[in-house]
């Protein structure tokens, strides 16, 4: 006779299930939602409701120990659950409190339930893994600085930090929970969710919640010796900016333009979509500027590194606010539908840089005129861009998707006049607010607004491997073959940072 505790057997039956349950299903691989540019992103079968991410930082050389739950429903019936997650060790997983077996299959993390998942069952899935800082950079994931981390996910790289269902078409809400040792401060999106609490041996915990979805690209949380400024901005709009302490009377006189940005984006395109904003200062080279949701992240050098007039500097700012509405608020469907995120931030960035008098919106779509047919041979057409290279995460980001982008919506305002373009502009963050939207549903908008059908005009500028004729400019028409063989100069040295 063998006797056991009823919670000895409970467990015993539960490995006897998961065995079972192992034993008939085929081998566990990597799954995706069909994405053209990464096409094992996300995951099929759930919608994530919320992220609650648990994180406990020691220094930026060392994995943070962290507990990752998700709040999620099924839209089908599973009998796994893939995740998207690498680049870390986990050591347990429940869903809806029982534990998981779990797999790492190529950068999926496959967890297979004590119990088949019906379709419409909420689910609670709790990880306990490591966050390892460690690798390289042009990876994504989190970014090492000199007093600590932040994040720079974009476009496939939250999953380096975090299991997640990895794709911007799957927005949830965030808390985040972090623990630091004294004398280092926290700061994530959105608001804090209570007063910093003090831990054992003088470490503190901090805790933010956003208020408005988000998706996983888009997550930021720094740590280091950091200022938090307070300010703000138009319509008592709180304005937040996190710098390196020893840098904040250095970085003043850029961080108080932000509120007169948000002021002129507002009066084109309407009141700011989230619970505050501010711009991440960080000591790290990195190659680009993030929008990382209300909190956008920008290399130090940007405002400190001589070579980059004021003007410039400014209108990159614009750029990376721009994406507040646009990228943010309104998330792409597809990554495909990137130009939608690029091509307005560089509009408004090119006509804060018209209007300040240094760089005039016409002679800079001139020149991306005279550019365009190169940077659809060499990346393929606005919203049919060609895949990354393998191991250049961040490859994507070419400058057909940037000012080549910006070109289509300059055809469009001259084909249907400022005013109805405008409006665009207006519907196209309001009707999406929170929201997803892609390609075609910004053709059906401008197709409203115009009154008519745009579809045969928009199509070849976003799908052609040449440029159409620009409505308005004949002058600027050329045969592709001699367009693309006589590049025009830049007006501005290109600098160490790109944009994002």
């Amino acid at each position: 006779m063998q006797l056991t505790s009823p919670r000895l057997r409970a467990a015993l039956l539960a490995a006897a299930s998961l065995t079972l349950v192992a034993a008939v299903l085929p081998p566990p691989k990597p799954l995706g939602i069909g994405d053209p540019l990464f096409p094992e992103l996300g995951n099929p079968g759930y919608d994530v409701l919320s992220y609650d991410l648990s994180l406990t930082y020691k220094d930026n050389r060392s994995p943070l120990d962290a507990v990752t739950v998700i709040e999620a429903r099924s839209t089908a019936p599973l009998e796994r659950v893939n995740l998207d997650f690498t680049h870390g060790t986990v050591a347990s997983a429940e869903i809806n409190g029982e534990n998981a077996r779990f797999e790492s299959v190529g950068e999926d993390l496959v967890l297979t339930p004590a119990h088949p998942v019906a379709a419409s069952t909420p689910l609670r899935i709790t990880v306990r893994h490591t966050s390892d800082p460690r690798g390289r950079a042009s990876d994504g994931g989190w970014v090492v600085t000199e007093d600590g981390l932040a994040m720079a996910n974009q476009a496939d790289a939250a999953h380096r930090v975090f299991p997640c269902n990895d794709h911007p078409a799957d927005k949830a809400w965030f808390t985040f929970r972090i623990t630091t040792p004294a004398g280092l401060t926290a700061v994530a999106n959105g608001v804090p969710g209570a007063l910093p609490a003090a831990r054992a041996g003088g470490a503190t915990e901090w805790t933010y919640r956003t208020l408005h979805p988000m998706a996983t690209e888009l997550a930021q949380v720094s740590v280091g010796r950091s200022a938090v400024l307070h300010r703000t901005g138009p319509h008592g709009l709180p304005l937040r900016d996190v710098v390196p302490e020893v840098d904040r009377e250095k970085l003043e006189p850029w961080l108080k333009k932000t509120a007169g940005h948000v002021t002129w984006m507002e009066d084109r395109i309407g009141r700011y979509p989230f619970e505050n904003y501010g711009v991440l200062i960080a000591r790290a080279r990195t190659g680009f500027e993030l929008e990382t949701q209300t909190l956008s992240l920008f290399e130090h050098a940007l405002f400190t590194e001589e070579g980059y007039p004021d003007w410039y500097v400014e209108s990159v700012m614009v750029h990376e606010l721009a994406h507040q509405w646009f990228g943010d608020s309104v998330s792409p469907r597809t990554w495909s539908d990137l130009w939608l995120n690029e091509g307005h931030a560089t509009w408004y960035e090119a006509l804060y840089a018209d209007g300040v008098g240094k760089y005039p919106l016409e002679r800079r779509m001139r020149e991306a005129y005279q550019r365009s047919d190169q940077w659809r041979a060499a990346g393929g057409p606005p919203a049919a861009p060609k895949p990354a290279a393998p191991g250049e995460k961040i490859g994507l980001f070419r400058p057909v998707v940037y000012d080549g982008s910006a070109l289509i919506l300059y055809a469009l305002r001259q084909e249907i006049g400022t005013p109805a373009f405008e409006r665009v502009q207006r519907r196209w963050v309001a009707e999406h607010k929170d929201g997803v939207a892609g390609t075609d549903d910004f053709v059906r908008l401008a197709s409203q607004e115009a009154g008519r059908d745009l579809k045969a005009f928009l199509d070849p500028w976003l799908y052609g491997a040449t440029t159409p004729e620009m409505p308005g400019h004949p002058e600027w028409s050329a045969p592709a073959k001699t367009r693309a063989a006589t590049p025009a100069p830049a007006p501005v040295p290109a600098p160490a940072a790109g944009k994002s």
